[in-house]
């Protein structure tokens, strides 16, 4: 028999709030966190916006943030989630083997300094517009520092974890855009389900707010030029939607197998019942038109849950505000649905704190244990030109209370990448 996988513990950091309760109390007044680009300047891009987190230092989270100098902005704010998760659940308190549990993480990639770069460059072109590698060599040699260019693999949160936890079983990181926190959640539950540990501290953690991640984006098109009005500009399944929002942050659980955690008399948020994964194989930035991933990985997660689609209160969708997003999405929620799918009602709440890129899908699946626990759906701010295509009940602009006892949500990421969890209340 499978063994059950529980969620004891919950931290998270995001652009709505620096802990669990000040993110949900946001969520569920329908605030928005976007706001003008302050980590560096951005006057002159496109975009000019983002959902950034303000007012939070490491040295809340950890007891010596002098190690954490150089690390980078999203393992800091790993290290902060993680915190709250581990402090929340108690799972360490007296555990003998520590290589019983472990870390799943989906994280992206650290410090984006290109500045250092120019430098190089600038050193190392001659008068004739040619590249003297010696030279650029030399600069690079003086001026990079080892352990700030270290923090660019994604790896290194995860790694940093570990050591701040002494947590010896498995560590891995995945980096699959914006499905990564969710299939490391989904990924961490298989460890459980099949005995390779009792424990696993899973999430992710990701800053793209820098000029490099900007960048890539605009030149995509991928993002909202909204800069007039920040706070309007994410507005999933609306009409006038022009893009996403980046935001930034991490959010991490603790998930246990069942009889490890009610021998210890843990607190259980409720219970990982699905887990679907697929590809598109179709287009890097394009999702099928037919959302056939989509409608896969949700079935998928609906058959490894041994749910029905009738079973489902709640959708959180990945909702991003892009025009092609959200009409497929609807698509697949219809497929999955059937005639029934007017009734599931399902909300982004990306249109509030942005989109964190690796760290979406274990906020969104945070959300979805708390509006089990409190019978609450988060709104889909911004929701105010009813688009033909998008059809559904989005929840639109204000919370509603509803009965929440089983939860999709749902993760989609450049590359064809698709993640859909089923959560439910513990029973």
């Amino acid at each position: 028999m499978r063994r059950r996988v529980v969620v004891t513990g919950i931290g998270m950091i995001n652009p709505l709030g620096n802990d669990v309760t000040a993110v949900w109390k946001s969520l569920c007044e329908g605030r928005s966190g976007v706001g003008y680009i302050s980590i560096f300047d951005a006057s002159n891009y496109p975009t000019k916006i983002a959902a950034e987190i303000r007012d939070w230092d490491v040295a809340d989270a950890i007891d010596s943030p002098s190690v954490w100098r150089k690390r980078g902005r999203h393992a800091k704010f790993a290290a902060g989630a993680a915190r709250q998760a581990v402090d929340d659940s108690g799972v360490l308190d007296g555990l003998a083997d520590r290589s019983r549990i472990g870390i799943y993480f989906g994280a992206g990639e650290g410090n984006q300094d290109f500045s250092n770069f120019i430098q190089m460059l600038a050193a190392g072109i001659s008068t004739g517009n040619t590249l003297d590698l010696r030279s650029f060599m030399r600069k690079g040699m003086e001026i990079l520092d080892p352990e700030i260019e270290l923090e660019q693999e994604p790896n290194m949160p995860a790694a940093h974890l570990a050591g701040m936890f002494d947590i010896q079983g498995p560590n891995i990181n995945c980096l699959t855009a914006c499905a990564a926190s969710s299939q490391a959640v989904g990924e961490a539950t298989e460890l459980i389900r099949c005995g390779r540990v009792d424990a696993m501290l899973a999430g992710g953690a990701h800053s793209m707010i820098h000029p490099f991640g900007l960048t890539g984006f605009s030149l995509l098109t991928a993002l909202s030029t909204n800069n007039a009005d920040p706070q309007k500009a994410s507005r999933p399944f609306d009409r006038m939607r022009d893009g996403f929002v980046l935001g930034e942050g991490s959010s991490v659980v603790i998930l246990e197998e069942l009889d490890h955690a009610k021998r210890r008399g843990a607190q259980i948020y409720g219970e990982i019942l699905g887990y679907g994964c697929t590809a598109d194989a179709y287009r890097i930035t394009d999702i099928h038109p037919e959302g056939r991933g989509a409608v896969a990985c949700m079935r998928a997660a609906l058959v490894d849950g041994a749910l029905n689609p009738d079973d489902v209160d709640y959708v959180n969708a990945h909702g991003t505000s892009t025009t092609v997003n959200d009409k497929v999405e609807t698509v697949a929620c219809k497929a999955v649905f059937g005639p029934r799918a007017s009734q599931v009602p399902v909300s982004s709440t990306k249109s509030m704190m942005g989109h964190l890129i690796a760290a979406a899908g274990a906020t969104e699946m945070i959300v979805c244990l708390l509006a089990i626990r409190d019978d609450v759906l988060p709104p889909t701010i911004n929701l105010e030109n009813p688009d033909p295509d998008c059809d559904l009940d989005y929840v639109p602009n204000v919370a509603r209370q509803a009965k929440v006892r089983i939860a999709l949500n749902n993760s989609f990421g450049f590359g064809g990448q698709n993640v859909t969890l089923a959560v439910g209340e513990f029973a």
